[in-house]
């Protein structure tokens, strides 16, 4: 199967918004207060919030790298394709 270039290029933006959104969101996770058992950033042991946001995060990022790999494959099997 062969995607058109546009759907590639749809899902080469969806890998690379990923990688500028989440790690945003990582840095402000770890700023809450909520994600430390102290209430006090980086002191106490980190709480459930953290780490489901830590699992949370790692995932979105591995699907969207994957998202974004399929997309560049594709736009270079768009290239390649016979009649284009």
């Amino acid at each position: 199967m062969v995607l058109s270039r546009g759907w590639a290029l749809f899902l080469v933006g969806v890998g690379g918004w990923t990688w500028v959104i989440w790690p945003r969101f990582a840095v402000a996770i770890w700023h809450d207060p909520r994600a430390w058992a102290g209430g006090v950033v980086g002191e106490g042991t980190p709480t459930g919030f953290l780490w489901i946001h830590v699992l949370l995060i790692g995932a979105s990022l591995a699907i969207g790298s994957a998202v974004g790999v399929l997309g560049a494959r594709g736009w270079r099997a768009a290239r390649r394709a016979p009649g284009r």
